[in-house]
């Protein structure tokens, strides 16, 4: 069945935790919809873990589109979130609407997210406005990574912890479905999740929110030999996948890649006229 806003919705009333992963391709969201996962993310952090940069912030309005709607073509069921990158919102409301309109025009996706708290709560209400469903994100929003001076959780003093609250509360307010909450306390995050009425989605806010998410690349240890704290791996796909290179490598340079069970056939008679 496919999953909706109104899905999250009644999810969230009922107890029911949400699912989601990242994908950025076409491949890997048929896989992960197959799965039955409830919802894809299209992460700006497709600009370190495919990409290759060491934050998000060069990742472009033109690269979210590109993955995002790859990703739409594989996903049937999923509920699919397409980032707004950095600067694709933040300079003025009318940038958001029309950038958000781009998103959802070019990849087909159900909705955007887009990182802040009240700051950006015009911007989530102008999009909404637009009908176009908006995932915000509050927390440790990696586009203010230099803000922040590094990946920091966030939220652990009275002020900021209060801050995080009202942000949530706001957020929620300007019109959006749902909330990420990334790197925050486990036991303010369950407050949070309490007091508002839409689903917040955790990614290191632990076990009491009304979903998770997580980079499908750290999940299957896919990405380098830094394990966030907040990462478990399901699976082991990463050295999986280097063995099965290594033996391809091996039987090529042996020769004994590809066997006859690999190759066409011709006649023979045909080769012999050729010589």
């Amino acid at each position: 069945m496919k999953n909706t806003v109104s899905t999250f919705q009644k999810m969230k009333e009922n107890g029911e935790k949400i699912s989601m992963l990242t994908a950025y391709d076409y491949s890997t969201a048929k896989l992960f919809d197959e799965a039955g996962i409830h919802s894809i993310l299209v992460g700006d952090s497709l600009g370190m873990v495919m990409l290759g940069y060491d934050t998000t912030i060069p990742v472009t309005v033109e690269d979210m589109i590109h993955h995002g709607a790859a990703v739409v073509r594989g996903a049937k069921n999923a509920l699919v979130v397409v980032d707004m990158p950095f600067m694709s919102y933040q300079t003025s409301v009318y940038d958001a609407v029309v950038n958000a309109g781009r998103i959802m025009k070019e990849t087909e996706a159900t909705a955007v997210k887009l990182e802040g708290g009240k700051d950006v709560c015009p911007h989530i209400e102008a999009i909404v406005k637009a009908s176009i469903p908006v995932v915000a994100h509050i927390g440790l929003t990696p586009q203010s990574v230099n803000a922040f001076g590094g990946f920091k959780v966030q939220g652990k003093s009275e002020e900021a912890a209060k801050k995080l609250l009202e942000d949530a509360l706001a957020v929620e307010a300007a019109g959006a479905f749902a909330v990420v909450l990334e790197c925050v306390p486990a036991k303010l995050a369950k407050l949070i999740s309490e007091k508002l009425r839409i689903p917040a989605i955790g990614i290191g806010a632990g076990a009491d929110c009304d979903g998770q998410v997580l980079v499908y690349q750290d999940m299957l240890n896919m990405y380098g030999d830094f394990v966030p704290k907040f990462v478990k791996q399901f699976g082991n796909a990463g050295p999986v996948m280097k063995e099965a290179v290594q033996e391809y490598v091996k039987a090529v340079g042996e020769g004994t890649f590809p066997e006859e069970q690999h190759t066409f056939a011709i006649n023979d008679d045909i080769i012999e006229k050729l010589y």
